[in-house]
């Protein structure tokens, strides 16, 4: 599978709504995560990592829609651009997050994720 191929599928997936679905699918178990903030999650390290990474966001915000675009290829790269409509369950702040992620493709799985907000 080509990394055109897989960035396909993996955003189709998500476009889908199955974020767990997509990462289950394509993740490497030695997957690394960077978020651009600092903190505990800000690098995590291997499947399960990021796994729990995603369930602390989601226990965290209340998400009322989410827009999918991309995705787009360079290489063993692939970019998809998030638009998030949703509310921080700590203060009730409802926002507008606009976010790009960045994937590095090795081996037909996603080694690693950059997220750019």
């Amino acid at each position: 599978m080509t990394t055109a191929e897989l960035a396909k599928d993996f955003t189709e997936i998500l476009k889908r709504g199955d974020h767990d679905g997509a990462a289950a699918k394509y993740n490497s178990d030695d997957i690394v995560s960077y978020e651009a903030m600092e903190g505990p999650t800000a690098v995590s390290r291997g499947k399960d990592a990021v796994r729990q990474k995603g369930e602390t966001w989601g226990a965290n915000h209340e998400v009322h829609g989410v827009t999918v675009e991309g995705p787009y290829v360079n290489g063993d790269q692939f970019a998809i651009r998030f638009t998030m409509d949703l509310t921080r369950k700590a203060t009730g702040e409802r926002i507008t997050l606009d976010e790009v992620g960045v994937y590095t493709v090795r081996a037909g799985k996603i080694v690693e994720e950059r997220f750019y907000y």
